[in-house]
C-alpha cells in the first residue's frame, strides 16, 4: 500500500521559529502483512500542539518527551478506524486512538499502544478524542482540580492565558462550572475575545496585542486573581501574577512564548516575581498531566457529559490534508488557532 507520510526535514534556525519547510511529505510503501497483535489504521484526524515545538530540539528538555529525529516519521495525537486487524482487543471497524500516531495516512501498530474509544462519548465529532474528551481536556479539568483549588461559593476569580487556544478555551469553562465568579481570557485578537465571551461564556476577555493588560486586569477582576491557569509564561504571566491574591494558585500548564527559546522549562521568572510569590504565598507548581492519568476515565466521562449537553462548547480549527501538517503547526505556534488545531486526513 502506498501511503503519505510527513518527516521532520531540518530543526529550527537560529531564531528557534519553526517554519514548513522544517517539515517534509513523502510517500512510501507500507507492507499490510499482520503479525499477531498488531492492526492496519487508517488516520482520520491528526493534533499539532505546542509541546511539540520541544521534540523539534535535538533535546526536549522533559525526560518524559523523546526528540522528532530527522527524516523519521513524526508523531503526536491520532485518532483513526482499525481497517484489518490480528488483535482481539481491537477488531475491525473499531475507532482507536494514541498519543504516539504516526504522521502517515496508513498505518500498522500494535494493538496494545491504541485505546479503543466509543464514538458516542462525542456525539461522533471524532477529532474531540485530541482535544475536549482527550489529553487536552484532561490536561484543563486535572489541572483546574488539582492545581487551582476551585471552591464553589468562595467568590474566587480566575485568568486564562492562551485562553482562545485547545486547552486555555476548555479550563476556563471548567473554572466557570465548577465555582469561579469570574473568569477572564488573555488571548491575541478581538474575534478571539468575542469567541471567549459570547460562545464560551467567558466573564471578560484581553487582547494583549491591542490593550493595556495591567489596566484591562484591574477593571476586569476588582478583587484581584484567585487562580491563573498559565499557558503562556513570559511578560503576561508576569503582569498577572502581580496581581494575584494572598493564598493563590498558579497553574502552570504551558509556557508556549518560551518554546522558541533556548531556556529551560519552567523558564526562569524576574527577581520581582519571585518575591510577589513569595510574598503572598502563591503556589506555583509544575502540572503534568501524565502524573494523574489514574484518573483519567472519571474525568473523561465528565468532560463527555459536559461536552454532549452543551455545558462545554468546543472550539477547532481545521485543516485539511497530511500535506498541510508543517503549515497548520507553525500557524498553531503563531497563535493562527481558535481552539483546537486539527488536521483532518481523510473520512
Amino acid at each position: 500500500m502506498q501511503v503519505h507520510t510527513v518527516v521532520l526535514n531540518s530543526r529550527p534556525g537560529t531564531d528557534g521559529v519553526p517554519v514548513p519547510e522544517n517539515f517534509r511529505l513523502e510517500e512510501k510503501t507500507l507492507t499490510t502483512d499482520l503479525k499477531d497483535g498488531e492492526v492496519l489504521v487508517r488516520t482520520l484526524y491528526l493534533s499539532v500542539d505546542p509541546y511539540m515545538r520541544c521534540r523539534m530540539n535535538e533535546e526536549t528538555g522533559a525526560d518524559y518527551l523523546k526528540p522528532w529525529q530527522l527524516s523519521e516519521c513524526l508523531d503526536g495525537g491520532g485518532v483513526g478506524v482499525v481497517e484489518s486487524s490480528r488483535c482481539t482487543s481491537c477488531p475491525e471497524g473499531c475507532v482507536v486512538t494514541s498519543f504516539n500516531w504516526p504522521w502517515q495516512t496508513h498505518a500498522v501498530m500494535k494493538g496494545g499502544a491504541l485505546q479503543k474509544v466509543d464514538p458516542q462519548l462525542v456525539d461522533g465529532h471524532l477529532s474531540y478524542f485530541l482535544g475536549a474528551v482527550g489529553i487536552t481536556g484532561l490536561t484543563a479539568l486535572l489541572g483546574v482540580r488539582e492545581k487551582g483549588h476551585v471552591t464553589k461559593g468562595a467568590n474566587q476569580t480566575m485568568v486564562v492565558s492562551g485562553a482562545a487556544g485547545a486547552c486555555g478555551s476548555i479550563a476556563g469553562q471548567i473554572g466557570r462550572l465548577d465555582g469561579c465568579v469570574r473568569v477572564v481570557g488573555i488571548c491575541g485578537s478581538d474575534d478571539k475575545c468575542r469567541a471567549l465571551v459570547e460562545d464560551l461564556g467567558f466573564s471578560a476577555a484581553i487582547n494583549y496585542r491591542q490593550d493595556d493588560v495591567c489596566a484591562r486586569l484591574k477593571e476586569c477582576c476588582p478583587d484581584g486573581i484567585d487562580v491563573y491557569f498559565d499557558n503562556v509564561g513570559g511578560h503576561i504571566s508576569e503582569t498577572v501574577i502581580a496581581q494575584m491574591n494572598k493564598g493563590s494558585h498558579v497553574i502552570l500548564c504551558g509556557q508556549i512564548s518560551q518554546y522558541n527559546k533556548d531556556v529551560p522549562y519552567p523558564p526562569p521568572l524576574s527577581v520581582e516575581t519571585q518575591n510577589a510569590l513569595q510574598r503572598n504565598c502563591i503556589t506555583r507548581e509544575r502540572f503534568l498531566v501524565l502524573s494523574y492519568m489514574h484518573k483519567a476515565e472519571a474525568a473523561l466521562c465528565e468532560l463527555s457529559q459536559w461536552v454532549k449537553s452543551g455545558q462545554i462548547k468546543v472550539l477547532e480549527t481545521v485543516v485539511n490534508g497530511i500535506e498541510n501538517m508543517g503549515v497548520a503547526f507553525c500557524s498553531m505556534m503563531k497563535g493562527g488557532n481558535v481552539g483546537k488545531q486539527i488536521i483532518k486526513i481523510s473520512d
